[in-house]
């Protein structure tokens, strides 16, 4: 079976959309990169490395120093599908992603994004 091609998609193509949709609601591009290091374990500097070297999404995930266990805390429903359901722990990853940026740009408080208060 072939890989969905979002897996083959580099994140520093999906970036610049979620400091886009981000920025549109008011927030920033270091809210998104403050979400990216919680959920990742990337530092900034890493996280830029993994742009600049156009990394693909599935590596992306794959390589991520500590995804974080409080990720399995983030429900709810990205393009039509509830993320705690899904069973591609890949896809599962990028939709975790998509999910927390959907939060910021609806004006949730950083604390609930990044699951601190629970």
């Amino acid at each position: 079976m072939a890989k969905p091609k979002i897996y083959t998609m580099p994140m520093a193509k999906v970036y610049p959309l979620y400091i886009a949709k981000a920025e549109k609601k008011g927030r920033t591009k270091e809210e998104v990169d403050e979400i990216i290091r919680w959920l990742t374990g990337y530092s900034q500097e890493t996280l830029e490395t993994q742009l600049e070297n156009q990394t693909d999404l599935e590596a992306f995930f794959e390589e991520a120093p500590e995804l974080n266990p409080s990720r399995r805390l983030i429900k709810g429903v990205v393009c039509g599908v509830r993320v705690e359901e899904i069973e591609e722990p890949t896809m599962q990853e990028i939709r975790y992603l998509d999910k927390v940026i959907d939060e910021l740009a609806k004006g949730k408080t950083m604390e609930k994004i990044l699951r601190t208060q629970q």
